[in-house]
């Protein structure tokens, strides 16, 4: 899987392959009821049976234990109890392994079955009616329906060492030079958890934000500010000042949307800042290919401001 996944993280195709694999539970009558979820293969490690597990003293319920996994000892989360499903009785007797945000974790689960490789636009947001923050993306098969789980929201709120961190005061108020409050930042992020985060950071710091749910949504902002900008002689930098976007968006990712931007002459000079999970040093290399102006990986929020002060001017 390693070759193509390096292809769709540097080509920006607006492609994705997952991994899906079921956490079954129980129904009102005791029947067995598969649910079906998804995770980019970017972010798998590897896949394996449950091995050997230490018990941790005082963890939280979703903590299953530790295992090791060769010379590395990692934290393995029982999915089922996160999600809170009633699973009473069934093995879950498999493990993803997962890498993202510079940390290792192991997600146990019932069953993996295969990967599917499919576009971004076939990831719908979740219907607002369910209200699920665990759930970023829907990916509508044939005979049923796959879920994309938010893990960076999920592992965060499991560990206060792998959640996202706000920047001190020091920080914020910093920069006096700058006038914030007169520069317009649109944050792109699917994830409300996230972007919430993101965006109240921002705005604690005095910046204008506009926000965006997936990349689409993005982008359609960005032609409306360059619209109006040619229409009334103005430069797009003069009303947007910056792009912060992550990877993984329903309707169109953040690889596509700074491809997308950096092909339009007007929006040249427009600064975007990927800030994702998967910056790692090989991705953040390829990422710059594409036009970035600058990556950040997402437990990195004390640079945020920072980086955003550095290219707004």
């Amino acid at each position: 899987m390693e070759p193509s996944n390096k292809i769709l993280l540097e080509s920006g195709t607006n492609e994705l392959e997952i991994v899906e694999f079921r956490i079954d539970e129980l129904d009102g009558k005791g029947n067995v009821v598969p649910c079906y979820f998804g995770v980019n293969v970017a972010k798998v490690r590897e896949i394996i049976r449950l091995p050997n597990t230490r018990k941790v003293v005082n963890a939280n319920p979703s903590v299953s234990g530790m295992i090791k996994l060769r010379d590395q000892v990692i934290t393995l989360i029982d999915l089922s109890r996160a999600l809170n499903k009633n699973c009473d009785g069934i093995l879950a007797d498999r493990v993803i392994v997962l890498e993202f945000n510079r940390i290792i974790v192991g997600i146990q689960v019932h069953s993996v079955s295969r990967i599917y490789r499919i576009s971004w636009e076939h990831v719908e947001p979740p219907v607002k009616a369910i209200h699920d923050a665990n759930i970023t993306g829907v990916v509508k098969m044939e005979d049923r329906i796959i879920l994309i789980l938010d893990f960076e929201k999920i592992i965060g709120e499991l560990s206060s060492t792998m959640a996202l961190s706000a920047p001190g005061e020091d920080l914020l108020l910093a920069h006096s030079a700058i006038n914030r409050h007169e520069k317009t930042i649109l944050v792109a992020d699917d994830s409300s958890f996230i972007r919430k985060t993101m965006c109240g950071t921002l705005r604690d710091a005095g910046y204008q934000v506009v926000e965006a749910e997936n990349g689409e949504e993005a982008w359609e902002y960005v032609c409306t500010v360059r619209q109006q900008c040619a229409e009334s002689g103005k430069a797009v930098t003069d009303c947007l000042n910056l792009v912060i976007t992550d990877i993984e968006m329903p309707r169109m990712d953040g690889l596509h949307l700074t491809s997308l931007i950096r092909k339009e002459g007007a929006l040249e000079k427009l600064p975007v800042v990927i800030f994702s999970s998967l910056a790692s040093e090989d991705n953040k290399l390829k990422w710059r290919d594409l036009g970035a102006s600058g990556i950040l990986t997402k437990p990195d929020l004390p640079h945020l401001v920072e980086k955003a002060d550095t290219l707004v001017l």
